[in-house]
Formats: structure tokens, C-alpha cells, sequence
């Protein structure tokens, strides 16, 4: 779970010896990170009790964790739903406050163009617009 936590190997900075595992033994843990929920951390401390009948069983721990993601799931939905509402209530009372004229609502109208397609290559190679087109782009090219 600390290695899970921390995303480092537990003891990374000490040879893996005797001495270590002596260390170990005696109750030495690796430093658990402040930002790790607090549910969490209790866990990985049952987990690194000295007497393995008070280590919870593996069933427990995959409930406990399940139990873990589900609030925080919970939470992220409830905070998102909070912010979506917040967001959606400065939208309308903001719309309400836009005005704009009759030439600033016709620039947002679109207009119809015309795509016509040849159906065949032969009318795509001899179409007028062809020339207009080179035209154009060599301006663009240009720029």
C-alpha cells in the first residue's frame, strides 16, 4: 500500500541487508506521505502490524478500499454537480444581461454557399472557377 501510495519502493535509500530487515522487525516503517487520506493510512498501519492475526485479511482490505473509491467517487460527482449548477446559474443570469443591436445579430447569421461538385474530373479541370482558384491561391501564398 506504501509503495502504491508513494509510487517509490519502500526503503529505497537503505541496503536491503540484515540491518534493514532487523530495522524492520524492531518496527521501523517507511514515512507515510500527509497528503494520503487518513482511511488510508489506518489501513496500511493495520496492515503493518507486528502480530499478522491483527493484519487485516486480504477480503477486508479489498472491501475497505472499494468502500474508499466509492466516496471519493461520490464526492467528485457531488463536487462536479455543485460546479455544473453554479456554472449553469452565472450562464443565465449573465445571458440575461447581453443585449446587442441588429447589425451585431447579422454577423452571426450564415450565409448559403454554393459547393458544387463536377460529377466527372474532365468538369473539375475545365471549370472557370478553376482559374479564379490558382488566382487565389497564389495570393495566399503570397501573404
Amino acid at each position: 500500500m506504501w509503495e502504491i501510495s508513494s509510487g517509490k519502493t519502500p526503503f529505497n535509500n537503505y541496503e536491503h541487508d540484515y540491518d534493514l530487515a532487523m530495522k524492520i522487525v524492531n518496527g521501523m516503517r517507511p514515512k507515510i506521505r500527509t497528503e494520503i487520506p487518513s482511511k488510508y493510512k489506518e489501513l496500511m498501519k493495520q496492515c503493518w502490524d507486528a502480530d499478522p492475526l491483527k493484519r487485516p485479511k486480504a477480503k477486508t482490505l479489498h472491501e475497505e478500499i472499494l468502500k474508499m473509491r466509492k466516496e471519493i467517487y461520490s464526492d467528485n460527482v457531488n463536487e462536479f454537480n455543485t460546479l455544473e449548477y453554479n456554472n449553469s446559474s452565472q450562464i443565465s443570469s449573465s445571458s440575461s444581461n447581453l443585449s446587442s443591436s441588429s447589425e451585431e445579430q447579422e454577423a452571426f447569421h450564415s450565409q448559403p454557399y454554393d459547393f458544387e461538385i463536377p460529377n466527372n474530373i474532365e468538369d473539375l479541370n475545365s471549370s472557370k472557377d478553376q482559374e479564379e482558384l490558382i488566382k487565389n491561391l497564389d495570393r495566399l501564398e503570397l501573404d
